[in-house]
């Protein structure tokens, strides 16, 4: 019997547990909804937005790779919050962490809404949006690993927690639907104001998204996996010390596993818009209702995956995903190219399906890696750490192709690299479906007497 299932010790009845797992499910759902709204609404003004108003001085191009870079520092900075937050996740208790993950990102996104432009404050106001974006990046860092775990320590049974994990992953696509539907609402109320005071209001409005989060989170539990740690006295003192020195490999494979998902992703969803705006000329309302469509799809193949998962197994499910991703880029730019309205939707709406079943099994094939003391460390850190060389300067590497190629392909043949790197990490990593997650990591890294 797994830990998961072993839950005799937290006090529950059946009922009981069933309605703990739902309201965690819940909890961890609407939260990263309201972090991935906060980061992607960022990602989708960067691309319409921030090179005209923090870099006017510049080549509109050269102004998009200034923005770009800014935005690229949020990634940086998660993995920062991966290890601030995964320390605490596994000192203190999940729920604790997460609460505090939520204040700290909500904070920033609404304050960038209050960054004066380069006409007003000059060279400052991308400088206030650096640290800010680089807050962002801290909370989103220590995030993920917390609303994934809020979920599948609730889960009984080996059977289902690919499934269960993957509904946090849903706060991705429902995260992005929300940033690009806030986005395209106040492009058509300010018209031609957009640039002026349109962009901002989407910005001000997640202190809103923030309080409902925080009044969700306040009214769960603790995971029986964490309780059960604390009763068996075997909190880890230093867990990021520990999991770095026990589970290297893990880390690394988990990081480089997500190249396929992660790079792919933010060309899909960030580098388009200037694409689209900027080198085929087409409209923002066509790229915003494109993706406004595709994240709606999301939110089906997202769980879809993580049930298939637990079907077929994580592996060959996120191996089939990579594959797809890879030579799907090949297609995707071939058809936006084209110019043709229909054909641009459907590249961008079919763009995000390889990636989500790659998604929809990931958490749980991350998360299942590292033993319940020192899992929210991992498996935080495993899954940012991609951020770095992955989602961070796909965009930036994208414009910088096409700068060089003028050619959309050149992106592709770098989606197609990001897959080979992808199939080849998943498949140095061990599989862990249906299996017993805690006897092996409890007789095998154990903390010294």
């Amino acid at each position: 019997m797994s830990r998961e299932a072993a839950t005799a010790g937290d006090g529950l009845s059946e009922g009981d547990h069933a309605r703990q797992l739902r309201r965690a499910i819940v909890a961890s759902t609407i939260g990263t909804t309201i972090e991935w709204y906060d980061f992607f609404l960022y990602s989708t003004v960067t691309g319409l937005v921030f090179a005209k108003l923090y870099f006017p001085q510049s080549d509109p191009l050269v102004g998009t790779l200034q923005a770009f870079l800014v935005y690229a520092v949020g990634f940086v900075a998660r993995p920062v919050g991966a290890a601030i937050f995964g320390h605490y996740g596994d000192r203190i208790g999940r729920k604790s962490t997460l609460i505090a993950t939520l204040m700290l990102m909500g904070i920033a996104t609404f304050l960038v809404a209050l960054v004066p432009s380069y006409n007003s404050i000059g060279i400052w106001g991308a400088v206030l949006l650096t640290l800010l974006r680089f807050i962002q990046g801290v909370g989103v860092g220590g995030e993920w690993g917390g609303s994934v775990l809020l979920a599948m320590e609730w889960s009984r049974g080996n059977h289902q927690r690919g499934f269960v994990a993957s509904w946090p992953q849903l706060g991705v696509p429902a995260g992005l639907f929300l940033a690009n539907l806030a986005v395209f609402a106040f492009s058509a109320i300010s018209g031609d104001q957009f640039l002026v005071w349109g962009w901002r209001i989407p910005f001000l409005l997640s202190i809103i998204l923030v309080a409902i989060g925080l009044w969700i989170r306040l009214g769960i539990l603790e995971t029986p996996t964490f309780r059960r740690l604390i009763a068996e006295n075997k909190i880890e003192r230093t867990p990021m010390l520990e999991v770095l020195r026990m589970h290297p490999k893990e880390i690394l494979l988990s990081a480089f596993a997500r190249m396929a998902e992660n790079a792919p992703f933010y060309v899909f969803t960030a580098f388009v818009f200037s694409y689209g705006v900027t080198a085929l000329k087409v409209s923002r309302d066509l790229l915003l209702i494109s993706m406004l469509v595709g994240s709606m799809v999301s939110l089906v193949t997202v769980p879809l995956s993580g049930h298939l998962s637990d079907r077929f197994g994580r592996r060959r499910v996120y191996i089939i995903g990579a594959i797809a991703t890879g030579l799907y880029g090949f297609l995707y730019f071939a058809l936006l190219d084209t110019v043709v309205p229909f054909w641009i939707f459907v590249a961008i709406v079919v763009s995000l399906i390889p990636h989500d079943i790659m998604y929809g099994p990931q958490a749980a094939m991350i998360a299942e890696s590292f033993t319940g003391r020192l899992r929210y460390s991992g498996a935080s850190l495993g899954y940012q750490l991609a951020s770095i060389f992955a989602g961070g300067p796909a965009p930036l590497i994208a414009t910088a192709l096409f700068a060089t190629y003028r050619s959309g392909y050149a992106i592709a043949w770098y989606i197609f690299a990001c897959g080979v790197i992808s199939v080849v990490a998943t498949l140095l990593l061990k599989d862990y479906t249906n299996k017993d997650i805690s006897a092996e990591y409890d007789a095998r890294s154990s903390p010294a007497p």
